[in-house]
C-alpha cells in the first residue's frame, strides 16, 4: 500500500496513480523533504561560518525562481529551465569553485542557491514534469 499525495478527503484525479506517473510518495517523499532541510541547514551553516553578507543572502535567495519565466515559452521549455536551475549540480560546482579558487562571491552565490533549492524541497516543491507547472517529482501541486 502506498501513501497518497492527495489531502485526506480528496477525490483522486483521473489518470495514472502517483507511482505510475513518477511522483514520489510515502516515506521516500518525506526522506527527500528531509534531504532538503539538511541541504538548507548545511548551506546556512557554511554561509554563516564564512561570514558572508546576510543582506546579499536576502537579496538573492529567491533569484533561482526567475527560472519560472521560462514557462512563458510553454510547459516543456519551462520545466527544462526550472529543472536546470533547481538541481544541486550547478550550485555545488559554483560553491566549490568559489572556495577552491578563492572567489568569495562565487562561493556565497553557490551556497545561497543550494539553500534555495533545499528550502523548496523542504516545502515539497520538486522538479517539474513537462505536463504542467504543478506536476513535480514530489507530487502534484496546485
Amino acid at each position: 500500500m502506498t501513501a497518497s499525495i492527495l489531502p485526506l478527503g480528496s477525490e483522486a484525479a483521473p489518470g495514472p496513480s502517483p507511482t505510475e506517473a513518477g511522483f514520489v510518495t510515502g516515506g521516500v517523499r518525506m526522506l527527500l523533504r528531509l534531504e532538503g532541510l539538511v541541504a538548507l541547514a548545511a548551506a546556512l551553516a557554511i554561509y554563516a561560518y564564512a561570514s558572508f553578507s546576510w543582506a546579499a543572502f536576502a537579496l538573492f535567495f529567491l533569484a533561482p525562481d526567475l527560472s519560472m519565466l521560462a514557462y512563458l515559452a510553454g510547459p516543456r521549455v519551462g520545466a527544462i529551465g526550472y529543472n536546470i536551475v533547481h538541481t544541486y549540480a550547478l550550485p555545488l560546482m559554483l560553491a566549490l569553485a568559489g572556495f577552491v579558487g578563492g572567489v568569495p562571491m562565487a562561493a556565497a552565490g553557490g551556497l545561497i542557491w543550494i539553500a534555495h533549492i533545499g528550502f523548496d524541497r523542504l516545502l515539497g516543491y520538486g522538479l517539474k514534469y513537462p505536463t504542467a507547472f504543478g506536476d513535480t517529482h514530489l507530487g502534484r501541486r496546485s
